[in-house]
């Protein structure tokens, strides 16, 4: 990214307005920044990012290097899945969904099915394994909980794992898993802007040309199941090969520019070459 500092844009079905959110700060800095004025708060309350789930997308066909499980790939001698797992080390529950052969420890895992079938289907199978919220606190599981071909996803797991301990306010990081660079302090970045940012249904970090990376960013539970709901209804109950732009579409999102100390964390594996560029950006 350019060094031209912390910008970031209100997005609103395809609409912005200004809104500042800097992505630079520890948490620590963070702790001390009131609510955004959009909110109508003021600006000397603390911030408190919710208590958070977190779902980590691992079924990727990894076809520009070959066909290989590419979350496996280690980057700094460690598998890319496991860095990302790692950054969200404070979530609970954390789903891998994917492949899931030799997950830490207290890791759920699942597959969408049919294996294969898109981001949006594996991201209803993740979704299928956090517990729904205590009546009235949010929509509900079996709406949003609809995998690939309408079927209820099939887990790793017997039973759901427990939401987030504040239910009516429990958000999740949704997460691609070749996200080498990701960082316990980027994903807290991106928890503080949409605690700030109380009208958002969730914050993502964009890219460098302004692209928001909607694998990489921290979304309030029932938005995001609720939205699961609605394009499954579009699609007859089938979200195989859906996008995620279509599940985004109507969702308002708070777009976080990170201009902190180290590389971008939303930069993602697809090629040899990003590899290689990841290593060296760890050095």
């Amino acid at each position: 990214m350019t060094g031209s500092g912390p910008s970031a844009e209100h997005t609103t079905t395809g609409r912005t307005s200004p809104e500042y959110i800097p992505a630079e700060h520890t948490p620590t800095e963070f702790g001390a920044i009131g609510a955004a004025t959009a909110a109508g708060e003021d600006s000397a309350v603390a911030v408190v990012p919710a208590a958070f789930a977190a779902v980590v997308l691992a079924g990727g066909a990894g076809r520009r290097m070959g066909g290989v499980d590419k979350p496996a790939l280690p980057v700094g001698g460690t598998p890319m899945r496991d860095r990302v797992l790692a950054a969200v080390v404070d979530a609970a529950p954390r789903i891998v969904v994917g492949a899931t052969g030799d997950l830490p420890a207290g890791v759920h895992g699942t597959r969408e099915q049919p294996p294969g079938g898109g981001p949006v289907a594996a991201t209803a199978a993740g979704l299928s394994l956090i517990a729904a919220p205590a009546a009235g606190a949010g929509t509900s599981a079996d709406a949003a909980g609809t995998a690939a071909d309408g079927e209820t996803a099939a887990g790793a797991v017997a039973a759901p794992a427990p939401a987030p301990a504040d239910r009516a306010e429990s958000t999740v990081a949704l997460l691609a898993a070749d996200l080498p660079l990701l960082t316990a302090e980027a994903v807290y970045g991106l928890r503080t802007a949409l605690a700030r940012a109380a009208s958002m249904d969730g914050a993502v970090y964009v890219d460098d040309t302004g692209r928001p990376q909607w694998l990489c960013g921290v979304w309030r539970l029932s938005a995001l199941r609720a939205a699961l709901a609605r394009l499954a209804v579009q699609h007859d109950g089938v979200l195989t090969g859906t996008s995620m732009r279509a599940l985004m579409r109507e969702l308002t999102v708070a777009e976080v520019a990170w201009s902190g100390v180290g590389p971008p964390p939303w930069f993602d594996c697809d090629t040899e070459n990003d590899l290689h560029r990841a290593e060296e950006w760890i050095r």
